[in-house]
């Protein structure tokens, strides 16, 4: 089947379904691909290079829709666009159905098969094919680009000639997979980094990537559940709200930049940055909105504009983050398009199979034979359920420290008294029997095991190689020991002495290798 791609028509888009390394992968799935001239010059990919490719440049939109069984975007067709599909014939883009019905019903008449690429469920299988996650993490990633270009200072903290520099806050709200990325970008230029998430269950992993957790106090019954929404934050309670909005207008005059992400789909952005506290900010702050094309999360966003307000405050509404960065963001779609292609050509003969009993095909399926599939049904495999949140620690008073500490200290005592007690009732048995050259020798080994297994025991796991590294001078004096007794003449001892040497040894010589490599570590190659 013939893969067709579509110049944008939208205005500012400058990304292409379609790129050279993707038609390489479709190729081998069977199919051929056509595309519109100059349908990815704005992303930075000739027509050249696509000929070079393998891909059929046609000189218009009207050619490709003719001669394609499957045409793919990125943002969803024009009317004028959806009136030109005709039965049989699939298209894949973002369409976003719940916001378009008229358009989803144009579709529908016309007989055409419509694979909407925001509605691709959440599930671990589609990952690959998630062009939402794809896109937020470019503007995740540009959001921070946007707030350096805009922020008169460094991001990092430097102790100069000139003079000390601060390092830069900043606030992400929304750890999705955007606020992630913002969050990894902003760590590794520097800054101090804060972030809140209504999802108790990403604050390890926002402090695993060196960020602090915004912590709110909360009860159970004010908490949204995250799992419930296919892995997407839900709307909060009043009162969850009013303690975010609080815990916000007290960190705002601290941060110099704010990030935010928060957004639900099918929904209005939130309001979560008010003008008041856009008022209590630094002159000089910035506040990057990644939520403007739905309203934004600050109260002063204006959509597609940068604007200055009266105190300083820079305020950033772009909503083509994803866009500005045409060539990489092109790379990832064209990724995510290719496997939802893979996934609807089973058998690699290039022939298109609508497995409507596959949970991913029919979760992007809006539109199909001439009916509307929106919405679909719950997935089979449900999303990943949210982690209960771990119980805060309370802290103890030092009353009640002591009290534990010597609690486990008569624990402690308690447990060697009566070891050393049974040790020494075994001694005496043994003492009543065994001949006094015997005894001497036997109590010896005695102590010397206990004082062993007291110095190993109590030193962390992370010294043991290097404690065996130096282990290599007990070995040698075992050896030496054996060696002496392996010229008794007593067939046992001849066998342990032998034994001895021989697991002696390979401790000696495992312990220079171990030395070695851990001398290697700090050698510069």
């Amino acid at each position: 089947m013939k893969i067709g791609a579509l110049t944008e028509v939208f205005a500012g888009e400058n990304r292409v379904a379609m790129t050279p390394e993707s038609v390489a992968q479709l190729v081998k799935l069977g199919h051929d691909c056509v595309i519109q001239s100059g349908a990815g010059a704005k992303a930075g990919f000739s027509d050249a290079v696509y000929a070079a490719a393998g891909v059929t440049v046609l000189p218009d939109a009207k050619a490709v829709m003719a001669a394609a069984d499957v045409l793919v975007k990125v943002r969803g067709p024009e009317m004028a666009e959806a009136r030109a599909l005709r039965k049989g014939q699939t298209l894949i883009s973002f369409f976003w159905p719940a916001q378009n019905a008229e358009l989803l019903e144009a579709v529908k008449e016309q007989g055409a098969t419509v694979i909407a690429m925001d509605m691709v469920p959440r599930i671990s299988r589609a990952q690959k094919m998630d062009a939402l996650s794809s896109m937020a993490n470019i503007s995740g990633y540009r959001a921070v680009i946007e707030a350096g270009n805009n922020f008169g200072r460094f991001f990092t903290g430097q102790v100069t000639a000139a003079g000390k520099v601060p390092p830069a806050k900043v606030l992400v709200v929304g750890a999705g997979v955007a606020g992630l990325a913002a969050i990894g970008t902003s760590v590794s230029l520097g800054a101090i980094v804060n972030a809140f998430d209504v999802r108790p269950e990403v604050a390890e992993q926002i402090e695993s990537m060196g960020a602090n957790f915004v912590f709110l106090e909360f009860d159970a019954s004010e908490l949204p559940d995250g799992a419930a929404t296919g892995g997407y934050a839900a709307p909060s309670s009043p009162a969850f709200a009013a303690k975010q909005l609080a815990k916000f207008r007290e960190l705002a005059p601290e941060m110099d930049i704010v990030i935010t992400t928060a957004l639900i789909p099918g929904r209005p952005a939130p309001k979560l940055w008010t003008e008041e506290m856009v008022k209590m900010m630094k002159p000089g702050s910035v506040i990057i909105d990644l939520a403007a094309e739905r309203g934004g999360n600050c109260d002063l966003t204006v959509p597609d504009q940068k604007i200055v307000t009266d105190n300083g405050v820079t305020i950033v509404g772009y909503t083509d983050f994803p866009s500005r960065m045409a060539a990489q963001s092109s790379t990832l779609y064209s990724n995510n398009i290719r496997h939802m292609l893979a996934d609807l050509t089973p058998k690699k003969d290039g022939v298109i199979h609508h497995n409507m009993e596959d949970d991913v095909i029919r979760g992007a399926t809006v539109a199909h034979e001439g009916a509307v599939t929106y919405p679909p049904p719950p997935p089979k495999v449900a999303a990943i359920a949210a982690a209960k949140p771990k119980p805060k620690v309370v802290e103890l008073t030092p009353e009640e420290r002591r009290a534990q500490e010597m609690a486990a200290f008569k624990t402690e005592t308690r447990n060697q008294v009566g070891m050393l007690v049974v040790g020494g009732a075994l001694i005496l048995l043994a003492g009543l029997y065994a001949p006094a050259s015997f005894m001497q020798h036997f109590i010896v080994f005695v102590l010397s095991v206990y004082v062993g297994v007291q110095v190993i025991w109590n030193v962390s796991h992370s010294l043991h190689t290097p404690l065996m590294a130096i282990t290599n001078a007990i070995s040698s004096i075992i050896i030496l020991g054996a060696l002496m007794q392996i010229g008794s003449g007593n067939w046992l001892v001849i066998i342990l002495a032998a034994l001895s040497v021989f697991m002696a040894g390979i401790n000696i010589f495992g312990g220079f290798m171990v030395t070695r490599r851990m001398l290697a570590m700090f050698q510069k190659s």
